[in-house]
């Protein structure tokens, strides 16, 4: 259950947080009237123009016609975020290893609150692939990734998954989930946890179509290269935490 960030303390800005909703609620593919946005966002229709006229004067917006939509400049911000995550530098080579030993589709993805969202991927070259990209974003509890960085969290933060609560114990004990068909009803899944220092920082999978393989199959011929690849991706996190913490040590003694 999320709590409302604006009781914490006098340091929230609600003027930005109305902002962001007003871009989350313009994540649609068709433009939206400032009526629209005022209900969807539950902001008065007064705030809701001002909030676009500054959004379109800041580029994140445009107007036609009376409908508002978002503009390119909006993957600035993502970009901002995904160009300063050393996550999808690292995984991308491991990522192409494994889809061109295995001949599946590869993907990692991180938790964004109950939604899993893909930082890394590399599909396989056929007539038939998921429309799926960095950036894209599923309900994490549909997904294998999705469970198995929901199984990483506490019982706490698991409101409202109390049919999954079991299930999520296992796949913590096991190391690993399978999803068949949630959220395609052509398409299996099974992944694996990226541990960082101290907690799952990110989930691997693999992706195919039902019809190649049972599902004991596919377990099979999946899980072991998936495992592997996700413990190599580990060992180069590590690494490069060390050389992070090297590098500021180093610093720290030349400013002395």
């Amino acid at each position: 259950m999320v709590r409302d960030p604006s009781s914490s303390d006098g340091q929230f800005v609600q003027s930005l947080a109305r902002g962001l909703s007003v871009m989350l609620v313009l994540d649609s593919p068709e433009p939206r009237t400032v009526s629209d946005v005022a209900r969807a966002a539950a902001i008065s229709r007064a705030a809701t123009r001002r909030l676009l006229f500054t959004l379109e004067r800041l580029g994140y917006v445009r107007e036609s016609a009376g409908r508002f939509a978002l503009t390119p400049q909006v993957l600035r911000l993502g970009h901002a975020y995904l160009s300063g995550l050393a996550l999808p530098q690292v995984v991308q080579p491991h990522l192409e290893r494994l889809v061109g030993s295995v001949g599946e589709s590869a993907s990692v993805a991180i938790l964004d609150g109950n939604e899993l969202v893909y930082v890394a991927r590399v599909p396989v070259r056929r007539l038939m692939t998921e429309a799926i990209s960095v950036g894209a974003r599923f309900p994490a509890h549909a997904t294998a990734m999705g469970r198995v960085l929901l199984a990483d969290l506490g019982p706490g933060a698991l409101a409202g998954l109390d049919h999954l609560v079991g299930e999520l114990d296992a796949i913590r004990r096991r190391g690993w989930a399978l999803v068949d068909g949630e959220l395609d009803p052509g398409l299996r899944s099974i992944a694996a946890p990226i541990h960082g220092r101290q907690a799952v920082v990110a989930a691997i999978n693999l992706s195919a179509r039902s019809a190649t393989d049972t599902v004991v199959k596919m377990r099979e011929r999946l899980l072991p290269p998936l495992l592997e690849t996700a413990a190599a991706i580990e060992r180069d996190l590590a690494v490069g935490a060390g050389d992070d913490r090297d590098h500021m040590a180093n610093s720290r003694a030349t400013a002395e």
